[in-house]
């Protein structure tokens, strides 16, 4: 079963629905894995560990007990087994039992780190796959360090709940049920009845105080979430921070966060403190209560010295595991309550998904067509309305128009980030929503506007349009984007690391590189979004070449702010509010004199005025201004 398979077949899990046995049966195809019998051997073998343990602890009491009698003058000194006196024999098997109690405990956990951990890698890779499945309006609307976090501590709570749940809450269970058969064979019903109301007390009391507790963990982890976010979301913008001195305010935005942290955070250690005490006080007190009927039965002689000894041995050790029983207890809940959201997470369904049957898009030309494109973010803003034009296979089309107009959304809709509304876009008529996303992907290059690259080395990032291409391709796509002599230029050639988001390069460079990783990926389709519109005049010239090279012979879609980037396209589309307004080769949209010739010669003007500018900075003499001939 596919990861997305088990992400829509798993109901969702909530600590406030008492989901721990639903979340153990969703765990269970994790602790028990298919096609892993070497896992499932470990969870027998530690499960058997832990049985001969349990052995052990209900065994120990009885040997202490029989030291004691042994020492209490009703049994001769005399007494020897194979040579030495019965005291000693007693203490070595006393101390026997307790390193058997100890190595098997250390055996199971050693046993059981595997499938633990193979839980919690396999959990943690379908959450990130299912992230990556998700539709760009999710990625939009969350901030990245809130969902790491989410991420993290959702891995951490499963761990908790496989371990706790498969290994120590139904063995001590089990456990209990021998001490009890024990108590009323050997002492009766008044002692088993005390015990069973001091346990069920002791269980009422753990269970509403660590409910109460939830609320508060909840309020943590927000704000544990809102912090970390706002931490990364200032440290991406480190630049941005510095260019406006924000310094004191990003820190105040910070500590106000941890601020609710440290509220919540002292308000859980408080109430721990609080479900501590009482735990102890309803035990201690049933604890008092049987040790005096022992000690009246020892004096009225129907107890021995060692019964007494017994009780309080068994006493200690029911605290022991009944104290972790209230730790099992409150660890899963704070569990359940860590792995809510990641659960959320994975019962999210993405919001474009392949259609049952998709088939592989078969790419001959390919022509790309708009056949009455509507769409919008959200319903009362349209932001295409009812588009129409085809990408002839070989040929550029540009799309141009003011900020707003749609451009962008153009291209993610090619993508398929998100489905259209109404109309059709097919690709050698083949409608998108038809073929798989990932032979569509395949099929299409970008270059965006924004480059942001991965945090390795040059190599890594060109190499990423096709991860198997060989060093000598990767090299051959580099100079072809003409950036090859720079990054030989290097200490560290094409092992460089470019830095997060790629900000040791410059916007050209990291431009170049995404031009050598769309090369190298060598797609049919390529789409130029406002590739050149964040470069300067001589860089744009630079990139615009390079460009040239990676379009050739492909059927290629250019979304543009700058014209003078698209004056050779086959056919340039002019769109205002979602409209085709114009459209027609560069040429004629200027005999036109219509909007396309508007922004022609508002962008033309600048780029004069931006001329003029750097010739005067250029110019400290002055040559320029009185119209001479600027000093050479």
């Amino acid at each position: 079963m596919s990861s997305a398979d088990e992400a829509t077949k798993r109901p969702t899990v909530s600590a406030e629905e008492g989901g721990l046995l639903a979340t153990v049966r969703n765990l269970w195809g994790y602790m028990w894995p298919e096609g892993r019998p070497d896992l499932k051997w470990r969870v027998i073998l530690a499960i058997g560990a832990l049985l001969v343990s349990k052995v052990a602890t209900t065994l120990i009491p009885f040997v202490y007990k029989w030291i004691i009698d042994s020492l209490d003058g009703t049994t001769p000194d005399t007494a020897l087994v194979m040579g030495v006196a019965i005291p000693i024999v007693l203490v070595i098997a006393f101390g026997v039992g307790n390193i058997i109690d100890a190595g098997f405990q250390q055996l199971r956990d050693v046993l059981f780190a595997s499938v633990g951990q193979h839980a919690v890698r396999k959990l943690a890779l379908q959450t990130f796959e299912h992230l990556h499945r998700l539709s760009l309006r999710f990625h939009l609307a969350r901030r990245t360090g809130g969902l790491s976090r989410v991420i993290e501590r959702g891995t951490k709570g499963i761990e908790t709940i496989v371990r706790f749940t498969m290994l120590n809450t139904a063995p001590t269970l089990v456990e209990f049920i021998i001490t009890g058969v024990i108590f009323i064979v050997m002492f009766g019903v008044s002692y088993l009845s005390v015990l069973v109301v001091t346990v069920w007390l002791y269980l009422w009391f753990t269970i509403k105080a660590s409910n109460w507790r939830i609320a508060i963990r909840r309020d943590m982890n927000d704000s544990d979430t809102d912090a970390n976010g706002k931490a990364i979301d200032s440290l991406l913008n480190f630049e941005t921070v510095k260019y406006f001195a924000n310094e004191k305010m990003e820190a105040q935005r910070f500590d106000a966060s941890m601020e609710k942290y440290e509220r919540s955070a002292v308000r859980i250690w408080t109430s721990l403190g609080f479900l501590n005490f009482g735990q102890a006080l309803i035990f201690y007190a049933g604890t008092v209560i049987i040790l005096i009927m022992a000690v009246l039965g020892v004096m009225n002689r129907t107890l021995t010295l060692g019964d007494f000894v017994l009780l309080n041995t068994f006493l200690m050790q029911i605290y022991r595991p009944l104290n972790f029983i209230g730790f099992v207890y409150r660890e899963i809940r704070q569990g359940l309550t860590d792995i809510e959201e990641m659960f959320k997470l994975l019962d999210r369904a993405p919001e474009i998904q392949d259609k049952p049957g998709a088939k592989p898009l078969s790419v001959t030309g390919p022509v790309v067509k708009f056949d009455d494109v509507k769409f919008h973010y959200d319903a009362d803003r349209p932001i295409l309305k009812g588009i129409s034009f085809e990408v002839p296979a070989g040929k550029t089309i540009a799309v141009v128009g003011p900020s707003g107009a749609g451009k962008s959304t153009i291209s993610r809709l090619l993508y398929r980030f998100y489905d259209v509304i109404e109309g059709k876009i097919t690709i050698d008529g083949q409608d998108l929503r038809d073929v798989t996303q990932e032979s569509l992907r395949a099929a299409i290059g970008m270059v965006p506007q924004d480059t942001v690259l991965f945090n390795d080395t040059i190599a890594y990032n060109i190499r990423y349009g096709r991860p198997g291409a060989t060093d000598e391709e990767v090299r051959k796509a580099a100079e072809l984007a003409q950036i090859g002599h720079f990054i030989e230029s290097l200490p560290k050639g094409y092992d460089t690391p470019v830095g997060e988001r790629g900000l040791k390069l410059s916007g050209g460079e990291k431009q170049r590189v995404a031009i050598a990783r769309t090369i190298l990926k060598g797609p049919p389709i390529l789409i130029l979004d406002e590739a050149t519109s964040a470069l300067d005049s001589k860089t744009e010239e630079d990139i615009k070449s390079a460009l040239d090279v990676v379009s050739a012979n492909r059927t290629t879609l250019v979304i543009a702010h700058r014209l003078s980037t698209v004056v050779n396209a086959d056919e340039i589309i002019v769109l205002r509010d979602g409209q085709i307004a114009e459209r027609g080769t560069h040429h004629r949209l200027l005999v036109k004199q219509g909007l396309y010739a508007q922004m022609w010669n508002r962008q033309r003007e600048a780029s004069e005025a931006e001329e003029r500018m750097q010739r005067v900075a250029n110019d400290p003499e002055g040559f320029v201004k009185r119209g001479l001939p600027a000093a050479e």
